[in-house]
């Protein structure tokens, strides 16, 4: 689930901590770095598991309705549907998902409250009110349903600022578990190990993480020795902070993994500058790595190979 582009932020956060607190080591810099790793498929489950809680709300809504004592003819024909279907029991009794849930604490972090409000505003949307009126129901039906709910949590300021406040890199991995989510409804219903794929893996986490921010982190002088000279007229210690670790990371990027194209390294972390830094640091981004990188591949000391080589 977690792209490289993921990874770079996660890990150029880590490095903007440290440089805020010297008291901090590469150990526990790299349990950061961990955490919000782990926090990103936290919030995953998290998303499956409230969308969940909602859907099967609607059987609290049932009974609410049936109870009471001059029901209306919409209150006597209402179903709880969008709880009681095949797509959400997939899910709901999946043994791993469940131990999952348990082993990550993450029914802890729900509450009925926030279940009853999001219910209650999915609720007043036409999709919802559209969905009670069809006469039958197909399996797309439900996923459809299913995809519209979701689709509402994330227009939802209330479900938003709830997940923000217990997850810090909701925003920065936001299209991120949206994306997974999607792919998650639209193969209900789920079977086996579904959560699988979302799962992070040693690839991105540390074959490529962990060794940047490690490269960046015990290579810092030697890194801003190469990357003084084409400042030029720009003394380093008046370079923004986050240029300054963005540079120092695209640079131990460009001369550590030989497998990931130049090109790719510089439009991304010109890309990641356009969002964590200022207006112009995209530009200054772009003008220092060119300069850097054709003076590096002069002297060679970048080597690319394979669908990494540098004029592809």
């Amino acid at each position: 689930m977690l792209s490289r582009r993921n990874i770079r932020i996660k890990v150029m956060q880590v490095l903007y901590a440290m440089s805020r607190d010297k008291e901090l080591s590469l150990r526990h810099a790299m349990l950061l770095y961990q955490n919000s790793i782990r926090q990103s498929f936290d919030m995953y489950l998290f998303n499956v598991l409230q969308l969940i809680r909602v859907a099967e709300y609607s059987k609290v809504d049932y009974t609410s309705k049936q109870a009471k004592l001059r029901p209306t003819d919409e209150d006597k024909a209402f179903k709880a549907k969008l709880g009681e279907n095949e797509m959400v029991r997939s899910i709901e009794e999946n043994r791993g998902f469940k131990t999952l849930i348990t082993t990550h604490k993450i029914a802890e972090k729900l509450s009925d409250d926030d279940t009853r409000y999001l219910y209650n505003e999915y609720a007043k949307t036409e999709d919802y009110v559209e969905f009670l009126a069809q006469k039958t129901e197909t399996p797309d039906d439900y996923r459809n349903a299913l995809l519209n709910l979701y689709k509402h949590f994330n227009g939802s300021e209330h479900f938003n600022e709830m997940v923000d406040d217990r997850y810090f890199s909701w925003y920065d991995d936001k299209s991120l578990i949206v994306g997974a989510m999607k792919k998650t409804l639209k193969a209900l219903p789920v079977t086996g190990d579904f959560y699988h794929e979302f799962e992070p893996t040693d690839e991105t986490v540390k074959e490529f993480g962990e060794i940047l921010l490690k490269k960046v982190t015990e290579e810092d002088e030697q890194i801003l020795q190469i990357i003084e000279p084409a400042l030029k007229n720009w003394d380093a210690e008046r370079v923004a902070v986050m240029d300054m670790i963005l540079l120092k990371m695209a640079l131990c990027e460009l001369m550590t993994f030989e497998t990931i194209p130049t090109k790719v390294t510089l439009n991304e972390y010109v890309e990641i500058s356009k969002q964590y830094s200022t207006d112009k640091s995209k530009d200054f981004i772009n003008g220092i790595l060119d300069r850097l990188m054709k003076k590096l591949e002069k002297e060679g000391k970048i080597v690319k190979e394979g669908r990494g080589l540098i004029d592809e």
